[in-house]
């Protein structure tokens, strides 16, 4: 089985190197093309406006001066020509992705792009509650063992599996839940005013980290009690509920008529 292994964290990330011995546990054809430099919040963003240079790191391991989209696709399309991979590995990322986070996930991302173009997708991410530091043990134990029951089990083609491991240590997770995506009660993104050294305003983004109330069977109530949160993802952002309501209103001829 071949691996490609990616990620939006960067090249150098600790996170990656952990995913490899992840991989290395499930396959001995293992790569990695992952962006130069980290991409955190890239979501499905593809670089069309300026070239990309591809840098061989080491042996099957090159870096893509671009987002995580492009990484995937560069790996798909020019590094992995002789023979495509049978599954693709994103992360381990350096902080959950649940809930309204996988809009704007590179991870999640990275892992869209190879389910796009036809490979088994699955995203890592390492939940942070605290910064003093990350327990990446967590997802290296339990990673390997997962992987090979969803490669037993499979999953749709056009579903990504994103894989959320708390923030504890690996003995005391006790279940491994599947959930599905939550949504946060409270807005998470702040935007802080600065000044530089000369003077002028500037702006940096972050996040509050406030915990919310999740319902029962969410990735966010699984991750907050410490449960591993494995969420079946797709593509398909339809409302159909909302499209039924919009077909009766607005289907059929112009609601403005221009023949006199």
């Amino acid at each position: 089985m071949r691996i490609l292994c990616s990620n939006d964290d960067g090249i150098h990330a600790p996170g990656l190197g952990v995913l490899e011995r992840i991989a290395r546990e499930v396959s001995d054809d293992v790569w990695v093309v992952a962006p130069e430099t980290e991409q955190s919040g890239a979501a499905r963003a593809l670089t069309i406006s300026q070239p990309l240079r591809l840098r061989k790191v080491s042996e099957k391991k090159f870096a893509v001066s671009g987002t995580p989209s492009d990484a995937v696709a560069m790996a798909m399309e020019h590094v992995l020509t002789d023979k495509r991979p049978d599954l693709i590995l994103s992360g381990v990322n350096n902080g959950q992705n649940i809930a309204e986070d996988v809009t704007v996930s590179g991870t999640i991302a990275a892992a869209f792009e190879g389910m796009t173009l036809g490979v088994p997708s699955i995203a890592l991410s390492l939940a942070r509650f605290s910064y003093d530091r990350a327990r990446w043990r967590t997802a290296e134990v339990h990673a390997p063992t997962i992987i090979r029951k969803l490669l037993e089990t499979g999953w749709p083609e056009n579903v990504v599996v994103n894989v959320n491991f708390p923030d504890v240590e690996a003995e005391a997770v006790t279940e491994i839940e599947v959930t599905r995506q939550g949504f946060r009660d409270q807005h998470q993104l702040m935007i802080e005013e600065r000044t530089d050294l000369r003077g002028r305003t500037y702006y940096w983004f972050g996040f509050k980290g406030q915990k919310s109330q999740p319902d029962d069977g969410t990735d966010l109530k699984a991750i907050y009690e410490g449960r591993i949160s494995i969420t079946p993802l797709h593509l398909q952002l339809t409302h159909e509920e909302s499209r039924k309501t919009l077909e009766t209103a607005l289907s059929g001829p112009p609601l403005v008529s221009l023949t006199e």
